[in-house]
């Protein structure tokens, strides 16, 4: 056969054989996914079982609040349709619910749903159990209306059920127990795996009701348009650093101030992300055992520390800290100087004196502290130093950030431990110290009548002069020391779009671009 004629052959052949094979599917796109370089691997997924900022940052995907913050720290609607309706002598908050709302079962959300979730709230969480005493009942009123009634008058009501860590959470009653194994919520995102020390897989959720407000902050508009979000724990603060500048993070949190310049220098693929008045490092006592249950060795202490080295250790660069007493900057509501006196004395000889007369006699304070946040274990190692120069012994117990947290609630285990909080616009929402029950269990006389005087007071004015006695009453009785304030350091690819610094990053209304 002439070759010319062979190639028609095969040609009529192949022709003849594609109209007899059905044709091949389309070829689906992969779909997107966010790799977000975490600082540690969550100790549990329940939003309301802990404070921990991690586990908040991840839930928050999956669950939603009745209400929330907008870009400007106010409390504004999520779950609920409005601001609550409150009686004359503010004791009786009527809370319309938003209709056609979907939990991922598929499920609409109602009132029952709210009140079981804040029932259980108000049993588990620290925050929600400081809020358990200030209520006398809660219940619904039909389908989409729930009637929470107050004891007294209590100021932070609905900053409390906005924050995002130790959740007020709405649930799906049906997955509610003392251990959650089911975790279902209304938020853009439903969990779909978690791998212990890899990742946390959530994938978008088809059936969300955002909100049609413009997106402010945690408030307004929600769109997954990312289809996956992997949280990635990454412990190394280094190893999140090489791992944004190789391109295998998207998004990693919380870096170390001194790799700023490595990241303004990896060109346009990387974009660092300065986070303005992002928090404030402070150092909880335990008041309940120990030898720091002493009120008096607790001044001491608190005499010894110099807060300003400290900060320096921590964050080094001075566009990410700033050392004063005053526990809210100036110019906010809750400005106040009292006891500004006892912040960053440095004073060793003194300190030494002080611990004598309360009758330290060579006990160790131990101090718990993680590497995983970098800047903590800096400051322990100073605060050690600080302390070795009064004469008082330490012990260091570095561990991961998960085990810090499980073994904080133990007041057998520790004396002091470091940690951080957001700077909010709402006092009681941190440190949780200022509740009853978190670790540290600080609880007085003074402090129940300062707090007490500053939650029932519902004028804001008014409240400004209040918190001053509270934050003296801190400095006197020191369950914790507020060290400073800092801005906080991340970084995202170029590739992932629409991201907006927050103290806790979210990911809703992001895209991210493919590789």
């Amino acid at each position: 056969m002439p070759a010319l004629s062979l190639r028609k052959w095969i040609s009529r052949i192949l022709s003849l054989s594609a109209l007899a094979v059905p044709l091949a599917a389309p070829v689906q796109a992969a779909p997107t996914a966010a790799n977000l370089a975490m600082i540690a691997e969550p100790q549990t997924l329940d939003p309301m079982g802990t404070t921990a900022d991690l586990v908040g940052t991840i839930m928050q995907h999956v669950y939603e609040p009745l209400y929330t913050f907008d870009a400007k720290w106010n409390v504004v609607p999520m779950l609920a349709d409005g601001l609550p309706k409150v009686s004359k002598d503010g004791l009786t908050h009527t809370i319309a619910l938003r209709k056609g709302v979907k939990f991922h079962n598929g499920r609409e959300m109602v009132a029952d749903d709210v009140v079981a979730s804040l029932q259980r709230w108000m049993e588990v969480s620290p925050r929600g159990k400081s809020v358990a005493k200030e209520v006398a009942s809660i219940e619904a009123k039909g389908p989409n209306t729930v009637e929470l009634k107050l004891k007294t008058p209590y100021a932070p009501l609905l900053a409390q059920l906005a924050l995002p860590t130790g959740m007020a959470a709405i649930l799906a009653k049906e997955t509610i127990a003392p251990q959650l194994k089911d975790f279902i919520g209304t938020g853009p995102y439903k969990f779909k795996e978690r791998k212990p020390d890899q990742y946390t897989l959530l994938t978008r959720f088809e059936g969300y009701a955002s909100r049609k407000e413009p997106a402010s902050g945690y408030a307004g508009k929600r769109e997954a348009l990312i289809e996956e979000l992997r949280f990635v724990p990454v412990p190394n603060a280094n190893t999140r650093v090489e791992g944004t500048l190789s391109g295998q993070f998207d998004y990693a949190d919380l870096l170390p101030v001194e790799s700023i310049g490595r990241l303004d220098k990896a060109g346009a693929s990387v974009v660092p992300i300065m986070t303005t008045s992002f928090g404030f490092p402070y150092l909880v006592f335990n008041t309940k055992e120990g030898v720091l249950a002493s009120q008096p060795l607790r001044q001491a202490v608190q005499m010894a520390f110099g807060p300003g080295e400290m900060m320096a250790a921590a964050f080094g660069d001075t566009r990410f800290f700033t050392i004063e007493p005053n526990h809210f900057p100036q110019g906010t509501p809750f400005y106040s100087t009292a006891g500004a006196d006892k912040y960053n004395q440095r004073n060793a000889s003194a300190a030494k004196d002080m611990a004598a007369k309360a009758g330290y006699n060579g006990q160790p304070v131990r101090i718990l502290a993680s590497r995983q946040y970098e800047f903590h274990y800096n400051m322990a190692l100073v605060m050690a130093e600080q302390l070795k120069r009064t004469g008082i012994k330490t012990e260091l117990q570095i561990v991961d950030w998960a085990t810090l947290v499980q073994r904080r609630n133990d007041p057998k285990l520790w004396d002091i431990y470091v940690t951080h909080s957001g700077q909010f616009p709402e006092p009681m929402l941190s440190p949780p110290q200022l509740s009853e029950g978190a670790p540290g269990w600080w609880s007085s006389p003074a402090k129940q009548a300062a707090l007490s005087a500053f939650n029932q007071e519902m004028d804001p004015a008014k409240r400004g002069a209040l918190w001053g006695k509270v934050q003296q009453v801190v400095y006197d009785e020191v369950p914790y020391v507020n060290v400073g304030k800092f801005n906080g350091l991340s970084a995202r690819a170029q590739r992932l779009q629409g991201y907006t610094p927050a103290a806790w990053p979210f990911f809703w209304n992001t895209t991210v671009a493919a590789k």
